[in-house]
């Protein structure tokens, strides 16, 4: 793999904090929608098992992932066109219950496998998505995409390792190297969406206050409330080691990625009622302990899901097939196919 100095040594530890490189205290980083975002995705980054592809386990590419996952906030404001297509991406809103904005719109549970069929589902509950959000998709197109990738790569790396030709094996090389800038830019950017799946209220109808719903616990109605959690209280308390110190081991699913999203949705979904809790108690003061554990198991539950989905994603690709015409991961791996001519096309 190419040498990949995509920041400086200073420049790393000042804006991300990163004791691991210079030894220094972690420092604080900017508002959560570049720190949460960054400190999610270097923590999984860094919590990758060894079986996981080295090139991955690197602390530039760490802090490259990190950097690409903010890249879904910075393409706001690009024209309405591509604005509306996105933005409605990153969130998806639940009633208390579990039923995407209201009581007619499909359950957590029970949400379908294409999000053209959960579009069709939400206009027949007279939802517009736009409304409502399509997180959930976002995460499982995100995921299987870097099945593909890593599918490929596997395939790149077996074929390159055997290739006795001095052309052949130069374009394996070059196509390998395509892959892994390809797979660093996809799995920066879709670590995003898991990011945000581990932010409540991105998950909710009451996404910045309670609203107007019933209210009998008296939480509060700002319109401040969301942007009080992600700015400048994450950034000013909550730190990547902290995060990491948080993260629980790695957790196969043993289920499809449907019933995974869903099962990472609804643990979420679970946390907005103590947030509004710890919201009206004074949980989020400057300085109380509660607001501070709160937020750090919040960003540890989302690094971790992020680790844990990029493990599934590596072990699935070894059952893929990929090319055109299509071969088996497996096939390639074991020798029994050259893969060259699906790999560079024969029309």
């Amino acid at each position: 793999m190419p040498t990949r100095a995509v920041v400086t040594r200073t420049a790393l530890a000042a804006v991300l904090g990163v004791s691991l490189m210079l030894g220094a205290t972690p420092r604080p980083v900017e508002a959560w929608g570049a720190s949460g975002h960054r400190m999610v995705a270097i923590a999984a980054m860094r919590a990758l098992p060894e079986d996981l592809p080295a090139f991955l386990r690197t602390t530039e590419v760490a802090a490259e992932v990190g950097e690409l996952s903010r890249e879904p906030d910075r393409w706001k404001g690009g024209g309405r066109t591509h604005a509306r297509e996105r933005d409605t991406a990153h969130f998806v809103d639940f009633t208390d219950d579990g039923h995407v904005l209201t009581a007619q719109g499909p359950h957590i549970s029970q949400l379908p496998e294409l999000r053209s069929e959960y579009e069709r589902m939400l206009n027949d509950a007279g939802i517009s998505v736009d409304q409502a959000g399509w997180l959930p998709y976002a995460l499982i197109d995100g995921w299987q995409q870097l099945v593909r990738d890593f599918a490929y790569w596997r395939v790149l790396v077996a074929a390159e390792a055997r290739e006795s030709d001095p052309a052949r094996r130069a374009w394996l090389t070059e196509d390998r190297n395509r892959r892994e800038r390809l797979l660093i830019r996809n799995l920066g950017v879709w670590s995003h969406y898991v990011g945000d799946a581990s932010q409540p209220l991105h998950l909710s109808v009451h996404y910045n206050g309670w609203g107007d719903y019933p209210n009998p616990e008296g939480f509060t109605q700002s319109r401040q409330t969301h942007g009080m959690f992600e700015g400048a209280y994450v950034a000013r308390n909550v730190r990547l080691e902290t995060i990491e110190q948080a993260m629980g081991p790695v957790r196969p699913c043993g289920c499809d990625i449907r019933a995974r999203t869903a099962s990472y949705l609804g643990e979420g979904l679970a946390e907005v009622i103590p947030f509004y809790r710890l919201e009206r108690d004074g949980g989020f003061a400057e300085g109380d302990a509660r607001g501070i554990r709160f937020a750090t198991v919040r960003l540890a539950a989302g690094a971790s899901e992020l680790r844990d989905l990029i493990v599934a994603a590596w072990h699935a690709s070894a059952e893929a097939r990929v090319g055109w015409p299509a071969v088996s991961v497996r096939d390639v791996v074991e020798g029994g196919v050259d893969p060259f001519d699906s790999l560079i096309g024969t029309d």
